[in-house]
């Protein structure tokens, strides 16, 4: 009992050792994970919040760049009016302010405008490089024309021009760099593959505009999912520019995510090696036990030899002499006992031969013998719930050896009074053979405990019977030994279950 008790404690220290230390080695990992972590979090939040600047300056170019275009439209429209005004000569009410509309036209020094006759030939044109030709000129004034920036000019009743108009140089330069904004800001969304990922997403239109995740999450089944999920780590950031609104998710990178698990599977890895470490070295001390128990049987059965075969010849010298023949005949059954334990030592150590016998007969045979052995107030019932013979194969002598064991300690848990009931049961493809008493009986933690070798409810013992049950059971007979059930102060059951 002390020994099994010792060993317990030691694996329960070794147990709680280990998980502490896991414990505290999962904790720093984490720990160092989640400043990692927040570090990352720290600069996607900073990159988000830079990108949304960028937004707003793109914002604010796209509205400088129309508030221009704008004034640009409104200064062509005086153009266009002094032109009206120089063209239309069946006015002459305004002929006085032909010198107020050339000054107008003169003042346009960077708007290009070309004005055309009615059969789309260029009369004039100004604010055009001259080096341009003019075949290249008409196809200017088609494609400002077909942008929508032109005016009809009533000249006569029924005679028009058209003025069509450009950007200037400076509008044109704005303009290229709102455009160039723009294509770095979605250029910073899908070249971000060592930051975060990220995914800018327009709701009007439910269309993404960039991203850097692979097309696989972008897939319209697995879209929803995919914003979800980043929506849980990141609430979406919204930027507004071109004067629409739209969403930007963000998520841990797969390096922050592999690293919240890398702990984990560590410890998963080396948990598994320990496991077939242990396994190993289990099974070389299984392997190394067997071998001590097979050396301890045959030098127990060895030496038991010597003494039994001078003990017979003095019983066969003792029934020679004038003394009361029950001496030397209860001296005999002595000897065949202790024959029969040295054969049970001697099968243990070299192998066991199992033959088909009756097993109701070998087990009244051996409950016989225990009866005038054990305590008289002992009430012993035997009963077999079938027919016989009850062939089995099984070593008779080791079979006695475990009905026996059980008995004994049965008599023991109930100091010598009370009543031992074994009931012999065929099901099926095996043979159950019940053993109940009437003693203490047993806590639930002790019913697998009470076959470890050296675990013993005596103060004196061993605790070595039930071990030898077991092994006598499950590896010689390949069957099974268990407590079926037991109560504290009621009694215990323990079944052993032969193969049939």
């Amino acid at each position: 009992m002390d020994l099994y008790a010792s060993k317990q404690r030691w694996k329960f220290l070794l147990i709680l050792l280990s998980l502490l230390i896991v414990g505290a080695s999962l904790f720093y990992s984490n720990q160092s994970i989640s400043k990692i972590r927040g570090r990352e979090r720290n600069k996607a939040q900073q990159w988000a919040i830079a990108l949304r600047k960028k937004a707003e300056l793109v914002d604010l170019s796209s509205q400088i760049f129309k508030a221009l275009q704008e004034k640009e439209r409104q200064k062509m429209e005086l153009v266009v009016s002094a032109n009206r005004t120089l063209l239309d000569a069946s006015d002459l009410s305004m002929s006085q302010d032909v010198d107020f509309a050339l000054e107008i036209i003169e003042a346009n020094k960077d708007i290009p405008f070309i004005l055309l006759n009615e059969d789309g030939s260029i009369s004039q044109f100004r604010n055009i490089d001259s080096t341009i030709e003019k075949p290249a000129i008409a196809n200017l004034a088609k494609n400002w024309i077909s942008e929508g920036r032109s005016y009809k000019i009533q000249v006569f009743e029924d005679m028009f021009m058209t003025l069509c108009y450009g950007y200037s140089k400076e509008l044109l330069r704005l303009h290229a760099h709102s455009d160039s904004l723009i294509q770095s800001f979605n250029a910073d969304l899908t070249d971000q593959k060592s930051l975060v990922p990220v995914l800018l997403y327009d709701p009007q239109i439910k269309k993404v505009v960039a991203s850097n995740l692979p097309k696989t999450a972008l897939t319209p089944k697995k879209l929803a999912f995919t914003m979800a999920e980043m929506a849980k780590q990141y609430p979406p950031t919204e930027l507004t520019y071109n004067g629409q609104t739209k969403l930007l998710y963000l998520k841990d990178s797969e390096e922050v995510q592999q690293l919240f698990w890398l702990p984990y599977l560590q410890f998963g890895i080396l948990g598994l090696i320990v496991l077939i470490g242990y396994l190993l070295f289990s099974m070389y001390r299984k392997a190394e036990q067997n071998q001590v128990w097979a050396g301890m049987a045959k030098e127990t059965a060895h030496q038991l030899g010597t003494p039994l075969s001078s003990m017979m010849a003095w019983v066969a010298y003792l029934e020679q002499q004038d003394i009361d023949p029950m001496i030397p005949k209860e001296m005999h059954k002595d000897l065949e006992r202790l024959e029969k334990i040295t054969d049970r030592f001697s099968k243990i150590g070299s192998g066991a031969k199992l033959i088909e016998a009756d097993l109701a007969e070998t087990i009244e045979n051996n409950l016989n013998y225990l009866k005038a052995r054990l305590s008289q107030k002992v009430d012993i019932h035997f009963e077999l719930k079938g027919e016989r013979p009850l062939m089995v194969r099984h070593n008779a002598s080791l079979i006695e050896w475990v009905i026996e064991n059980i008995c004994k300690n049965a008599v023991d848990a109930m100091e010598g009074i009370g009543s031992l009931r074994i009931e012999v049961v065929e099901v099926a493809e095996w043979v159950h053979i019940d053993i109940s008493d009437t003693g203490k009986g047993l806590t639930p933690k002790q019913f697998k405990t009470i076959f470890e070798p050296g675990y013993s409810t005596k103060k004196r013992g061993w605790g070595l019977g039930l071990t030898l049950v077991k092994r006598i059971v499950e590896e010689y007979h390949k069957g099974k030994v268990f407590v079926l059930q037991s109560e504290p102060e009621k009694g215990t059951t323990f079944r052993i279950s032969l193969p049939h």
